[in-house]
């Protein structure tokens, strides 16, 4: 009797282990578990005119693989060129995402937006319903979503050549970025403003790429730094 009991509960203990294998509770499985990321935006996130590597959501995880052992998967990036933010809703839609929630989820949507010509208030409508969408994708964590000032392209070749009025476009884009800095506030989610930097840099010629409006790899560099500095004090588990 001694003996099968014995026997019992070694098959019991095996059979646990197995257990913790297969749902991933071992800690050597843990260790190979990569974060995930999520970019949602427009031509600035999926990087207009600048290979795959350039982009600052690829740069951004090349940064964080390198300076941890915590590593992370490429980044599912959501973006199109000349999107607004109904267009970034439209493209989520459409998208195969899956369900589990992202370990880090950044934002960058509203120049064309104001491109168009759109109201700022029907702007911080539809921001918000969008910061409110990129959280749920972080898991209901707002520390775990980052989002980005709009770049003012008025600084830009692209502008000047086209006859666009540089101060207009100024005056805009700073009172799009403050709607969606106070959006944020107040659901706690992180804000980098990377506008004030850009207005020094973003018409430099080797800050631009070929079109003389979208920014070059060592913008989105400086861009994926400002990422890193902020992400890499979060925890994520």
């Amino acid at each position: 009797m001694k003996t099968s009991l014995l026997l019992f509960a070694i098959l019991c203990l095996v059979a646990c282990q197995e257990t913790k294998k297969e749902t991933g509770t071992e800690n050597e499985m843990d260790e190979n578990y990569n974060l995930t990321y999520l970019a949602l935006g427009d031509s600035y996130t999926i990087g207009e005119g600048v290979e795959e590597s350039k982009r600052y959501p690829n740069q951004l995880v090349a940064l964080l693989n390198k300076s941890s052992d915590v590593k992370w998967d490429n980044p599912r990036i959501i973006a199109k060129t000349g999107w607004t933010v109904d267009e970034l809703e439209e493209g989520i839609n459409n998208a195969a995402l899956v369900d589990d929630p992202y370990d880090l989820v950044t934002l960058l949507i509203g120049v064309n937006d104001q491109y168009r010509g759109g109201s700022l208030s029907k702007y911080e409508v539809d921001f918000e319903k969008m910061l409110l969408r990129a959280i749920g994708f972080a898991g209901n964590l707002p520390d775990h979503v980052v989002v980005i000032s709009i770049p003012d392209w008025g600084v830009t070749p692209f502008a000047s050549q086209n006859g666009k009025n540089s101060a207009k476009v100024a005056e805009e884009i700073t009172a799009f970025n403050q709607a969606k800095e106070a959006i944020c506030e107040k659901y706690g989610v992180t804000f980098i403003d990377i506008t004030t930097d850009y207005r020094i840099i973003g018409g430099e010629p080797e800050m631009i790429v070929e079109d003389q409006l979208h920014p070059s790899g060592l913008v989105y560099k400086t861009w994926a730094e400002a990422l890193f500095d902020t992400i890499s004090k979060k925890e994520f588990e």
